[in-house]
């Protein structure tokens, strides 16, 4: 028959009172990725083929693919060059980008915490001195 061990803690160290931490912003996509995600919308706006408008920006299919999936990251001429190819700027391009990363991070959910002080149930804390009891 197997044997069950329950751990006690017996004392703590005095906790030491810490600074309120900030809470971690979220993790922000990839340039890259919001790009590609803007280009796509721009080019099924104009219900374009990927042949179609890489073509006019003279680029392969498969490169402007991978543009939109955000695997690749594109020179600035080759930005400048879909913008002209998707009938926009470079600046508007880079805008809606800005404006795309932005609604991202606000919508963002926050990260849940443990109020200072508490623990979640079964856990220890750093000072915690345990001890076996059989």
């Amino acid at each position: 028959m197997a044997e069950h061990a329950n751990v006690y803690p017996l004392r703590r160290e005095p906790r030491r009172e810490r600074e309120p931490q900030p809470e971690p912003r979220p993790q922000e996509p990839l340039w890259r990725e919001v790009l590609g995600r803007r280009l796509r919308l721009l080019r099924q706006e104009q219900q374009e083929t990927l042949s179609e408008t890489a073509a006019r920006a003279g680029i392969s299919p498969q490169y402007l693919s991978e543009i939109e999936r955000g695997r690749k990251e594109p020179s600035s001429e080759m930005i400048a060059a879909l913008a002209g190819a998707l009938g926009t700027t470079l600046i508007d391009l880079t805008e809606q980008v800005a404006i795309d990363l932005r609604r991202h991070v606000t919508l963002a959910p926050r990260a849940v915490r443990t109020p200072p002080g508490r623990t979640r149930p079964g856990r220890t804390r750093p000072g915690d001195i345990l001890a076996l009891a059989a």
